[in-house]
């Protein structure tokens, strides 16, 4: 009977990413289907500890948050939960032998988000590396599937891409960040008079990120390829979009990729992969 009750928790894994971001469950459906649970596994518990920091307002978020983290612990370490997010994330870091650093490094970049402050270089980095890098290189031990050499020599780049992605993602809410949040994520940059300059400084730092990530994708099983070059074809046709925008706009909307241009995304990107152009 523990099948079913885990399969009940990976469906709730999955609901939670499909409910919460499109870009992602796209992603994942280009995968190869061995590997749709244990990513939708993953991306559950981040989603849900970023919820706690992001929108539990008029909670004691920073007790959800320990909560949270202490019922993580063990549950990795006794194998099971009741919570069902917590359940099937456990799976998956004993499954892949996911390293409870990676997890902690996470969880305390989520902690920095528990009280509005500028950001340095330093805290920047620090927060780039917990909140997005570390988050990728959980996906690559599913990719790699205990293949250490592989791991290692992909490192690097999984580490730029989740960097490409969250600082668009900083990019693309900068308002709601700054304006309902407080949270200023950009080193040396005052909102107050963000500059065309400011945000062309930003994106040379993401197109670095973005070259460096598009080697290591070229270097993943097959199994894994087609569904990280899609993800990475939103966030470039994203970061494309942010850049034609004016710093001004940037600061007043937040920008979007239309459901059209995703669809159109996923077929180009699956069409390239039978074609072996990846």
């Amino acid at each position: 009977m523990k099948e079913l009750f885990d399969s009940v928790c990976f469906k709730c894994s999955q609901i939670t990413t499909t409910s919460y971001s499109t870009s992602f469950s796209f992603g994942i459906k280009a995968l190869d289907k061995s590997l749709h649970a244990p990513i939708y596994n993953i991306y559950g518990f981040v989603r849900f500890a970023d919820e706690i920091v992001d929108t539990f307002h008029g909670y004691d978020k920073e007790a959800l948050l320990l909560k949270f983290k202490q019922d993580t612990h063990l549950a990795i370490k006794e194998k099971i939960s009741l919570n069902p997010i917590l359940n099937s994330f456990q799976d998956v870091v004993n499954r892949y032998n996911i390293d409870l650093e990676l997890i902690d490094t996470f969880l305390d970049s989520m902690e920095m988000d528990l009280k509005p402050e500028l950001y340095d270089k330093s805290k920047y980095d620090k927060y780039i590396l917990g909140s997005a890098q570390v988050v990728g290189l959980m996906c690559l031990k599913v990719f790699v599937a205990g293949n250490t050499a592989m791991y290692k020599d992909l490192k690097p780049y999984a580490m730029s891409l989740g960097s490409a992605f969250q600082k668009i993602n900083f990019l693309r809410d900068i308002k709601a960040d700054f304006l309902t949040l407080g949270r200023t994520y950009f080193p040396d940059v005052d909102l107050q008079n963000f500059n065309a300059e400011d945000k062309r400084i930003i994106e040379l730092d993401i197109q670095k990120d973005f070259d460096h990530a598009l080697l290591g994708i070229k270097k993943l099983p097959i199994k894994s390829r087609t569904g990280v070059y899609l993800a990475y074809t939103y966030y470039f046709k994203l970061f494309k979009k942010v850049k034609s925008v004016s710093s001004s706009k940037i600061l007043n909307h937040r920008i979007r990729i239309n459901n059209t241009l995703k669809v159109l995304l996923i077929v180009t990107t699956l069409i390239k992969s039978k074609l072996s152009l990846l």
